[in-house]
């Protein structure tokens, strides 16, 4: 009855305070749905990867629809190219350049079918069905969509932690609801498998699978709302379970699906506590209230109504992740595969080496607990494996991605005070990390750098564990560890060597200190060269924890903007064997990849703020759009959403662990930001397309005259009030 109640006070929470604004309106008097300018479809399509389905923020269940098609694109088991369902899914990733889960999947069907995945050549070959795009709702907390072949229509919403379909049916003598635990997501595929009936209307299972997660574990417990009349293990080993039952013409049966990485009961506990009732509507206003209060912890104005829905689009992606990883009473899977309890939420799926520039320093605006909780899970998670988590999906390391960018979003926990964890223990595990002898870091610490002869994409890596160590400094400076903190700085500065005076990149450097040869910068290999995802272009410019030092190199600030300035004026041809995700080219400066998101940000600290003013308003309006492919390349977990939605505020975070932000060009008329202290109001004077100039700024009334501001300014609330002009102007 409490979870009950929770959910009709939530629906009515919503309901009496949330009103949509009328159409082709941005702002309103009243309370506005910040929810009705989420479009969950911006980036289904191109390389963006996003999930599409049903959620509530960072909740263990994405419950959407999965294709037949498992391609590069189809990370996230949808895509806008190819419309065929196999189920619906009870997880999934959002913005990913790798796939896996899409566990527990339910597909309904009428007749005999061939309990396969199949193949899109031919249509019986599997239990999938083509989708009626034309006919599909995609929206906050809900999706549906017609499933042709069975003449089904299909909705889903969900709770943190359990998943609400309902299936409406024609008439049927033959009618099904199965249970799919061998289809995973991409390369995932599964290695033990169980499912049994507990009486007509339950099933409890469990699947154990193995692809980019080395070791998944989910458990599941199924409830029927119509009593199934017989229930059949199909297919291949038994993977299937089929539920049958009769249907009329119209008539709607409902299932929902409670999941846990622990246990079967931990699955039963979810259902009783989370949705122990049927009420659809009422759930899915439920996870609409959840998303609407989230949403709101930035307020905004906008002139331009698309402008505001690429906004909110991008706050709801930048919350479907991490995701839930405990059961309701605390039991979580360790990184160790053991089974632990705690009074703290844990979580999973950390894409950190995309999410530590933007997503997570956004997270410590206007999510500080849970920014809190993030922490107190990786630190969590060095306690388990002995290092802190790289890419950790589904209680397993992926090791994906170079460098130690756990080491980043625990720094920048410490430096700006979150609340949540022991920053002793999170300091102590930022040491730990850095101190291993693996993954490039061996030769580091013999040689002060990776060798590019001795260990394959050297310089990135080398390179993000530079960036590591400056905001491992950073947290030593912040607790008084004067030892560390002059440690760190020192290999923070391990990228000097990189540097090629005469050419003016950073190049790869052999054991014995030469420079490779021959050297291309436009040249890119694919996870087989010195650099990741990237080339020397991008990567010269990766130095953000020491872009005063890096100056230096150039021989005066004025040569070091003329650098910068040709990597726009560069051309956008990548040679060689490049990854796709090298993408958004401005020149060679790449926004369709993390290496490239603060460049523009270097101008105003080098002196020119005019010119990251006209860059970032040229990738804020050509490089996310209100379309399917309305983003430039993967989404990443809410990476490259974090980047809009900050440099729309107008500022962004350039050093790890730094708490300054530097000051960019504002796309909000203004915002309203819920943070530890109260509200924090950004207003903008004179604000338009053109006048993408700031003249100047007041914090509080006062003049201010700093090129950034401090995330304790923001944190205990205050008014920012930046003037803008159509001309470039000296403001500090």
């Amino acid at each position: 009855m409490k979870a009950i109640n929770s959910i009709l006070a939530l629906s009515l929470i919503f309901a009496a305070s949330c009103s949509p604004a009328k159409k082709g309106e941005a702002n309103s008097t009243k309370q506005e749905c910040l929810t009705e300018y989420v479009n969950p479809l911006v980036g289904s399509g191109g390389h963006g990867h996003v999930f599409v389905g049903a959620s509530v923020p960072f909740g263990m269940v994405q419950l959407g629809p999965t294709s037949v098609n498992q391609a590069w694109d189809w990370c996230s088991g949808y895509h806008q190219d190819e419309a065929s369902v196999i189920g619906f899914s009870h997880t999934h990733l959002s913005g990913t350049g790798i796939g896996d889960l899409f566990d527990v999947t339910v597909m309904p069907v009428t007749g005999e079918v061939n309990y396969a995945r199949g193949v899109i050549e031919d249509p019986a070959s599997g239990l999938w069905s083509p989708a009626d795009r034309t006919q599909e709702v995609a929206k906050v907390g809900y999706y549906s969509v017609p499933l042709t072949r069975y003449g089904i229509k299909a909705e889903v919403t969900a709770t943190a932690r359990v998943g609400l379909h309902r299936y409406t049916f024609p008439e049927a003598a033959d009618a099904a609801l199965v249970i799919d635990l061998e289809n995973g997501g991409c390369w995932d595929a599964s290695t033990e498998t169980f499912m049994e009936a507990e009486g007509n209307n339950r099933v409890v299972g469990y699947r154990y699978s193995k692809g980019w997660a080395r070791n998944q574990r989910i458990y599941f417990v199924a409830e029927f709302a119509k009593p199934f009349e017989s229930f059949e293990l199909k297919g291949n080993k038994d993977m299937y379970g089929r539920a049958s039952f009769s249907t009329t013409a119209g008539e709607e049966v409902m299932l929902k699906v409670a999941i846990s990485p622990v246990s079967i009961e931990g699955a039963k506990l979810a259902m009783q506590t989370e949705l122990p009732g049927w009420d659809f509507a009422a759930t899915h206003e439920a996870a609409v209230a959840a998303w609407e209060k989230e949403l709101a912890r930035v307020k905004v104005e906008m002139k331009d109504k698309q402008q505001k829905e690429i906004f909110y689009t991008a706050m709801y992606h930048a919350m479907i992740a991490p995701m839930l990883f405990s059961d309701v009473n605390g039991d979580y899977r360790g990184a160790d595969d053991k089974v632990y309890n705690s009074d703290k939420p844990r979580y999973t799926c950390f894409s950190l080496w995309d999410t530590y520039r933007a997503k997570q320093p956004l997270m410590t605006i206007i999510q500080p607990e849970k920014a809190g909780e993030f922490v107190a899970t990786m630190v969590d998670i060095c306690d388990k494996q002995g290092d802190l988590p790289v890419w950790h999906l589904w209680g397993n390391e992926t090791d994906c991605m170079v460098g130690d960018p756990g080491i980043p979003v625990v720094a920048d926990a410490i430096v700006k005070g979150i609340e949540g964890f022991d920053r002793e223990a999170a300091f102590e595990a930022i040491k730990k990390t850095a101190a291993t002898e693996e993954r490039g870091k061996e030769f580091r610490h013999k040689h002060g750098y990776i060798p590019c002869d001795l260990f394959n994409e050297a310089v990135a890596y080398d390179m993000e564990y530079a960036i590591a160590d400056g905001a491992a400094a950073n947290a030593a400076k912040a607790l008084g560890k004067e030892a560390d903190f002059e440690h760190f700085t020192k290999m923070s500065h391990s990228y000097r060597t990189f540097f090629d005076k005469s050419t003016g990149f950073i190049r790869g450097v052999d054991e014995k200190g030469n420079f490779r040869t021959p050297f291309n910068p436009y040249f890119s290999a694919h996870r087989a060269d010195d650099y990741c995802e990237g080339n020397a272009w991008q990567y010269t410019w990766l130095v953000p924890q020491d872009i005063f030092g890096y100056i230096d190199l150039f021989g005066s600030k004025e040569a070091c903007i003329a650098r910068l300035d040709s990597l726009f004026l560069a051309p956008s041809t990548i040679e060689g064997d490049p990854s796709p995700d090298i993408s958004g080219m401005i020149g060679q400066f790449a926004h369709g990849n993390e290496p490239s998101h603060h460049i523009l940000y270097l101008y105003t600290m080098m002196g020119e703020p005019q010119k990251t003013a006209e860059w970032v308003r040229e990738v804020m309006t050509t490089q996310y759009r209100n379309e399917f492919d309305g983003l430039s390349g993967n989404e990443d977990m809410g990476q490259m959403s974090a980047w809009y939605i900050m440099s729309a505020l107008g500022f962004y975070q350039v050093e790890p662990a730094s708490a300054r932000y530097w000051f960019g060009s504002p796309l909000v008329d203004r915002a309203e930001l819920t943070v530890k202290g109260g509200k924090f109001v950004i207003e903008t004077v004179n604000n338009s397309n053109k006048n993408i100039y700031i003249k100047s700024i007041k914090l509080n009334g006062e003049p201010y005259t700093l090129p950034y501001i401090g995330h304790a300014e923001l944190a205990k609330g205050g008014t920012l009030t930046i003037e803008m002009s159509d001309t470039p102007a000296k403001w500090y």
